[in-house]
């Protein structure tokens, strides 16, 4: 396969990514999470996830390029993340990647996280229809994004429909779990006692999809108002002496969660006329989400784009592809001056 040889780096959270491609190509994707280091806290620690960053750079470049069998002086250049994310961890992937393109001469190419995990789909389906819907779910972030190109140089984009006004959907698995006395991160826990459970044993809310809520918040999300239901019945149960029934009060959760995220995705599609959908983020990997949106995109006549789990979390072979994208698309590089933004629109994908 043809195409620029493009080194990715990831550092916006809790994961180290280094990736390699060659256009559509993947030839490595080494990663680095320092999620154990963070479990006792119950969540990211900003600091701690820099300093791991840190120290796991380079190791992680060296494991990457022998991977690939590529030596770094091959690359035709270099992408990173360049928001949005945790501040301090983007600094470190912003500054490693442009030391690297200093010492290498190669052009640098500063992109969107966000943007990133709709262009790793590349790697599985090839090149994206458009326009296509995506819907992205992490901890960090829930949109739906209306893609017409991704690489956003050729006066067209990427627009965000709508997102979540409060807890993203990891974060809500995040909070849930830690109520029920489930270990962080509380995405894969959630799900896995939820397979023994009854989606229907517990009659909990979905967020702003009430008539009225719908007016104004047709593609938008909140967890917030779900999670502390759970907490109420939860607390309402041991005040009367009650056990509380795990595997249900996860089923029943999580089914609330995916029935508003497959619900808003598919009335998106509907509504912009698109007829692919495709998922990303670390929450994309959720069985029951994959499930229920497979029913419904089929229902719907929508062609749903799934990436295997092991690109949904954060990755550098999704910087690496988004990177290769904007330089086939004639994307000017970023200059010495690329700094990182923490609170980067997807509207703009390339800094």
């Amino acid at each position: 396969m043809t195409g620029p040889l493009v080194l990715g780096i990831e550092s916006s959270c809790d994961e180290t990514g280094v990736g390699i491609v060659r256009g559509h190509e993947l030839l490595a994707n080494e990663v680095a999470s320092s999620v154990e280091e963070h479990a006792r806290f119950g969540g990211v620690v900003p600091e701690i996830a820099s300093r791991a960053h840190l120290e796991a750079m380079l190791p992680t470049l060296e494991r990457a390029c022998a991977t690939a069998d590529v030596d770094l002086t091959e690359v035709d250049a270099i992408a990173v993340t360049a928001g949005p994310g945790l501040m301090g961890a983007l600094v470190v992937g912003v500054a490693a990647a442009k030391a690297l393109a200093f010492a290498l001469d190669k052009p640098l190419y500063g992109v969107n996280h966000l943007a990133g995990h709709v262009a790793v789909d590349l790697l599985e389906h090839g090149p994206l229809p458009t326009p296509c819907v995506a819907l992205l779910v992490s901890g960090g972030h829930t949109s739906l994004l209306l893609v017409d190109d991704i690489a956003g140089v050729a006066g067209r984009g990427i627009v965000e429909l709508g997102s979540t006004i409060d807890d993203a959907a990891g974060e809500a698995y995040d909070k849930v779990a830690r109520l029920l006395g489930l270990p962080y991160p509380g995405g894969p826990v959630v799900d896995r006692a939820a397979a023994t459970g009854d989606p229907r044993a517990i009659a909990f809310p979905r967020g702003l999809t009430s008539g009225r809520d719908l007016e104004r918040h047709r593609f938008d999300f909140s967890f917030s108002g779900l999670k502390s239901a759970v907490a109420r019945w939860v607390e309402t149960r041991e005040r009367d002496g009650l056990d509380v029934p795990l595997p249900d009060v996860a089923a029943s959760f999580q089914e609330a969660v995916c029935d508003v995220l497959t619900a808003k995705a598919i009335d998106a599609c509907a509504a912009t006329g698109a007829k692919h959908l495709l998922i990303g983020g670390g929450v994309a990997a959720n069985g029951r989400l994959r499930s229920l949106l497979a029913e419904r995109a089929d229902a719907a006549g929508v062609t749903l784009r799934t990436p295997r789990p092991g690109l949904c979390t954060d990755n550098g072979a999704m910087i690496a592809v988004l990177g290769a994208e904007v330089v086939n698309a004639g994307g000017r590089p970023s200059g010495p001056e690329l700094g990182a933004d923490s609170s980067l629109p997807v509207s703009r994908v390339l800094v």
